[in-house]
């Protein structure tokens, strides 16, 4: 099996920074695609950022220019950088991954992690 989990949520001020990682492990032959993405009761999860295994990113328009997307892939792990924090980046964020398992051919199989969350408030 394979597993994704994520860290680093919290309660930060506004203006505030958080890190947030999200590490795979399990039977990973690679992981491909990575994502972060974000969801308050109520409402659909939504995308935040996304980078491929190549290193080619891309971001929601309401975090653009705010956080940053990376990963290092010799240890299945990604992050995000949240700064400038607002009120309205408050949700549980969840990881999204990708993965070719060990020993099943070169098909994908995506998975989630169980979602940490972020509030900002003062």
């Amino acid at each position: 099996q394979v597993q994704l989990v994520e860290s680093g949520g919290g309660l930060v001020q506004p203006g505030g920074s958080l890190r947030l990682s999200c590490v795979g492990s399990g039977s990973i032959f690679r992981i491909n695609a990575m994502g972060w993405y974000r969801q308050v009761p109520g409402k659909q999860r939504e995308l935040v950022a996304a980078i491929t295994s190549g290193g080619r990113t891309n971001y929601a328009d309401s975090v653009k220019g705010r956080f940053t997307i990376s990963r290092d892939n010799a240890k299945n792990t990604a992050y995000l950088q949240m700064n400038s924090l607002k009120p309205e980046d408050t949700a549980a964020y969840y990881c999204n991954a990708d993965v070719i398992r060990r020993g099943l051919g070169p098909s994908e199989y995506n998975y989630w992690g169980q979602g940490t969350q972020v509030t900002v408030s003062s």
